[in-house]
């Protein structure tokens, strides 16, 4: 199983939403069985323009139109036990600060945003996947998005979208 990762966003219409769900679904989501969007939608409505594709998401710090979201959450998909949080603060201890919203052992995977800063590595036994912004960059060098591989094997991969 294929899950798509996405995170800052930032979209403010459902135009530009449409848009980047056409971009991001004619590939690299061509072959992805649901979306993880880790924060900072910005639209309220943005799942709507990945329907019907199963769509998990959690809050971010610019998301005051998705009150009813939660700020964390843990998504099974498989057997795979997946965390989702946005995170806050300075760049610098991110990764901290987002691993010590899960207990020990809780999660294998951790998807997280906030820094627009992609990342993918294993920190213990967790896989820590940021998939940096599809539409904000600050200073990353490029608009990337993530791709989780769930089978045997937990892997992710940070994708160049530009």
């Amino acid at each position: 199983m294929q899950v798509g990762i996405i995170s800052d966003t930032h979209v403010h219409s459902l135009e530009a939403g449409l848009i980047l769900a056409e971009k991001l679904l004619n590939d690299p989501f061509s072959d992805i069985e649901a979306i993880l969007h880790a924060g900072d939608h910005v639209h309220g409505e943005l799942d709507s323009c990945f329907y019907p594709t199963p769509w998990y998401s959690v809050r971010g710090n610019m998301d005051l139109s998705c009150a009813g979201l939660p700020t964390q959450r843990v998504v099974t998909l498989g057997e795979t036990r997946i965390g989702m949080v946005h995170g806050w603060g300075s760049p610098n201890g991110i990764e901290k600060r987002v691993l010590s919203c899960f207990p020990a052992n809780d999660i294998d995977v951790l998807v997280f945003g906030h820094s627009h800063q992609p990342l993918c590595r294993k920190v213990g036994s967790v896989l820590l996947i940021n998939p940096g912004s599809p539409t904000d960059r600050r200073s990353a060098p490029y608009h990337t998005v993530g791709i989780l591989n769930l089978g045997s094997e937990v892997t992710g991969e940070i994708i160049r979208i530009d």
